[in-house]
């Protein structure tokens, strides 16, 4: 699903559309196994004497306490998209409330990137755009960052055509 036709301009190319990095609701995901791991046990090593309503309590609370774990989270996340255009970067996020924000190409005059040694090991990291005003723009958990920043400078030294087709998947 990326950015819809009707908000480009009639000369704007997309040139990536993306999501933060899965590594962003890893923690969620592994919680959330956890949690089906002690519903399990849980389940398991009730006495059968209180079966079936213990069973149904346990996978009650199982199921309720995904919601705040990975339901929210993954939605977030799912929700949260950035996009590099030929004229702009735009954000977008929000479930119920969408909140979006574009930045011309032309106001942006520092792109720098930030990776720790998680995101060294994810291949992702942190892209910051700064502008004229105080408050830079930072992008978070963007996939192979070390890529986009090249697409980006690429863009704001007006090699269109080349950030166009550089490929992708690298």
């Amino acid at each position: 699903m990326g950015l819809s036709a009707k908000l480009l301009s009639r000369d704007e190319v997309v040139v990536r559309h993306m999501r933060t990095h899965v590594k962003a609701i890893l923690w969620n995901i592994i919680a959330f196994l956890l949690l089906l791991v002690l519903g399990a046990l849980g389940s398991a090593l009730l006495p059968a004497a209180w079966a079936p309503f213990t069973h149904v309590a346990i996978w009650a609370a199982v199921a309720a306490l995904s919601v705040p774990v990975l339901l929210v989270p993954y939605l977030r996340w799912v929700t949260t998209t950035y996009t590099l255009t030929s004229k702009r970067v735009i954000t977008r996020h929000g479930i119920f409330t969408k909140l979006g924000h574009d930045l011309p190409l032309s106001r942006i005059s520092d792109v720098s990137q930030e990776r720790d040694l998680v995101d060294q090991v994810f291949g992702c990291g942190s892209l910051t755009l700064q502008t004229s005003s105080d408050d830079p723009l930072v992008l978070s958990d963007v996939p192979k960052v070390h890529l986009v920043q090249v697409e980006l400078s690429n863009l704001l030294f007006h090699d269109v055509q080349g950030a166009i087709d550089a490929d992708p998947t690298q």
